[in-house]
């Protein structure tokens, strides 16, 4: 414990050190009121003493590489306070003011939801999202914390080393990568990879530091003349090299489908500029003029973000050019201010007040939790239409009236119309582009000046979902396709249940499951969905029905006999009167049956089930359909269990597998017949490739009788399996 003090006060002071002048004497005694033990509150140090050195290196991480102020600091500190239990929510607004205690309360909801274990599936993880897109400063907190994290990831067990490196690699890497800090999306890739891939990892890291040498060398040979040139004309400038990530090289050995060796623009070279604003755009395409000059541009390989910065605030040019020995080389053009926006992200904005990219910023911001927001969103859904977004290559069209917007690259004209308003997509037919008429699925170039054309008989249809790119219309199709869907489902149930009325038959879902069953279909609401777009002859579903209920009606009475079904009671007086449905052959007023999905039987678990008619439907508590009845329709289920005694015998279903021999089955039947308890219903036998398949239906007094009886015909020889269906 005196080891983690002493850490603890290192890592406060070096916080202090690095801050500067950010905090107030009033900020580092709200800070250490909040940290110091205190009688009124019983928190275990082995608990609190790791936190604060945790919340202390995130602090650090948001100061010098991320640039954040004095509101974020503050509220990672409480955070981890409030985290365990060392101070209230409330106190820490009351603390820090209502800023502090909004980012707070961010943060602490993100981990109850964490706490879930949310997967990609769950809609929690939809919910952890649309939290952390509440406030800009909650992603870069939670972005720095799993930073630390992944750097200390030695330190924790091997079992959730592989869990937490997955979820930076899918989440929080490209999460960076589109808030523009892109020295952590690099790190967090990289030691990611480390983990996930441990031998790709080292083998890279490897072969770059044996070729380290000459690489530096090939660096210092491009830099030199390069150098000379820029300081001849006036610039005042740095220009280093950089090794690509190690996840880069990766990424482009997994690409090319090449090994390593075939990778040559393993680094590049950064040109920065300390010029004013106002020069920044005219320097640069200067450099750009006197670097192409010396070397070989590729003009395909131009990429010009200083007209129109990234949405993230990235300004930048790029040019690869070919340098000696032939080997190609991307230079970047850029100026001071532009590389502290590169490396620290949105956060720089900041310092440049009035800087392209931050409503660009917000608008994305705002899409997100338009996309999350929407009730019906499916989470792996959303995930691809997001993880789309974050690596977009973005094409820039006009509006006819000539406003710019912003799509990523293979956008659509269907994709214009979402992106100017909803209700225009909706309605979309085509397009006009640069005054020629074009299809909705004509994908937008740069430059282009879109128009939209509409029909207020047009409806969004399933193969919108191929034509558009951006999330924005993809989550609105899918919203609009799954509302038709429940609209034709509702009015296909109207037409059956009117139909049923006529026909003077009663609604029973589980027959018209199995009705849907016969005819093909997977689910009612499909079922419904045809019905209503009039694919099934109305007759042949009625004469289908009552052979169904036919079937079911006549099993139904043979099993359980006619004195059990009288006139059906209230069921809610049945609640009322008592909490457990008890089975028993002289039960009167209540109409059950038992259900033909898991035959139960005396003995077994149990639960009732109400249907849409009225009756119980008796369930094995194991019953394969009984987890999704329960999702659906919980609030029908009825606790029940058997009488003191059987009093019946129950139909059983046995399946047994073992040597095709004539022998076995006679002795099978020899074996039933001499039990007093048992009786055989049928048996049928199915010999293939030498072994035989076996259905045995047999009446039993309870599950013991059952139980007993699969242990015998287990023990005679020649049969290898028995299993109760």
């Amino acid at each position: 414990m005196e080891e983690y003090k002493r850490e603890l006060v290192k890592e406060y002071r070096k916080v202090l050190s690095e801050a500067g002048n950010l905090f107030e004497s009033s900020d580092i005694k709200i800070f250490r009121s909040l940290f110091e033990p205190r009688e009124d509150v019983d928190v275990d140090p082995s608990v609190a003493y790791p936190a604060v050195i945790k919340a202390l290196n995130t602090a650090l991480i948001l100061l010098n590489e991320v640039n954040l102020g004095r509101v974020a600091i503050q509220s990672k500190l409480a955070y981890e306070a409030v985290k365990v239990g060392l101070v209230s929510l409330d106190k820490v607004e009351a603390l820090f003011g209502a800023q502090v205690g909004s980012i707070v309360r961010g943060l602490v909801k993100a981990n109850d939801i964490y706490a879930m274990n949310p997967s990609v599936e769950s809609d929690n993880f939809r919910k952890l999202l649309l939290t952390m897109a509440q406030d800009i400063r909650v992603i870069i907190i939670l972005i720095c914390d799993r930073l630390y994290m992944m750097r200390i990831l030695q330190n924790f067990p091997e079992g959730e080393r592989m869990s937490i490196a997955k979820e930076v690699a899918y989440l929080y890497a490209p999460l960076a990568h589109r808030l523009g800090l892109y020295r952590i999306k690099s790190e967090l890739e990289d030691l990611s990879l480390k983990y996930m891939n441990s031998d790709i990892y080292h083998d890279i890291a490897k072969k770059l530091n044996e070729t380290k040498r000459s690489r530096d060398k090939y660096i210092a040979d491009f830099i030199g003349p390069l150098k000379e040139k820029l300081e001849a004309a006036g610039f005042q400038f740095s220009i280093k090299g950089r090794t690509k990530s190690i996840y880069s090289i990766w990424n482009k050995m997994k690409k090319q489908n090449t090994p390593f060796e075939n990778i040559y623009d393993l680094f590049a070279i950064r040109v920065i500029l300390d010029t004013p604003i106002e020069k920044e755009k005219s320097e640069c395409w200067q450099v750009y003029s006197i670097v192409t000059d010396m070397y070989q541009p590729n003009p395909k390989r131009l990429r010009d973000w200083l007209s129109i910065p990234k949405s993230n605030g990235y300004e930048s040019l790029h040019i690869t050019v070919m340098g000696p020995q032939g080997k190609w080389v991307e230079v970047q053009i850029r100026t001071e201010r532009m590389d502290e926006i590169a490396e620290k992200g949105l956060a720089a904005h900041f310092k440049y007040k009035g800087v392209k990219g931050e409503s660009d910023f917000d608008k994305w911001l705002a899409n997100i939790r338009e996309i999350l927001e929407n009730p019906e969103a499916n989470a792996i859904d959303y995930m691809d239409d997001f993880k789309l977004n974050l690596y977009d290559k973005e094409v820039f069209v006009f509006t006819p009236s000539g406003d710019l917007q912003k799509l990523p690259k293979g956008a659509t004209v269907l994709d214009f119309a979402f992106q100017i308003h909803s209700a225009l997509g909706v309605k979309c037919v085509g397009g006009r582009i640069n005054g020629k008429n074009v299809s909705l699925r004509q994908p937008l170039s740069n430059g282009d000046q879109v128009e939209v054309l509409t029909s207020p008989s047009q409806k969004p249809k399933q193969e919108w979902l191929n034509i558009v790119q951006t999330a924005k219309a993809k989550t609105r199709i899918k919203q609009i396709l799954r509302e038709q869907e429940l609209s034709d489902a509702e009015m296909g149930k109207e037409v059956f249940l009117r139909r049923l009325k006529n026909w003077k038959l009663e609604y029973d879902e589980a027959i018209v499951s199995k009705l849907a069953k016969k005819l093909g279909v997977k689910t009612l609401m499909e079922f419904f969905q045809l019905l209503a777009g009039e694919k099934f002859d109305l007759l042949s579903i009625r004469d289908l029905y009552m052979e169904i209920l036919e079937k079911e009606t006549k099993s139904v009475f043979e099993e359980r006999g006619l004195e059990t079904y009288e006139h059906v009671s209230n069921l809610e007086e049945i609640s009322s009167k008592e909490d457990v449905l008890v089975i028993d052959k002289n039960l009167k007023g209540i109409q059950y049956q038992l259900s033909k999905c898991c035959n139960p039987i005396y003995g077994d678990e149990i639960f009732g089930f109400i249907t849409v008619s009225g009756g119980i439907k008796i369930h094995k508590k194991d019953c394969p359909n009984a987890p999704q009845m329960m999702r659906r329709f919980g609030y029908r289920f009825v606790k029940a269990r058997w009488s003191g005694k059987s009093g019946s015998q129950y139909p059983a279903t046995l399946h047994v597998i073992g040597n095709d021999d004539i022998g076995i089955v006679t002795n099978i039947t020899s074996l039933i017949s001499k039990d007093p308890h048992i009786a055989l219903r049928s048996i049928s036998v199915d010999p293939t490739d030498g072994l035989f398949q076996g259905t045995i239906i047999v009446l039993v007094d309870d599950s013991k009788n059952l139980e007993d009886l699969i242990k015998k015909v287990k023990c005679i020889k020649g049969v290898k399996s028995v299993e109760r269906s």
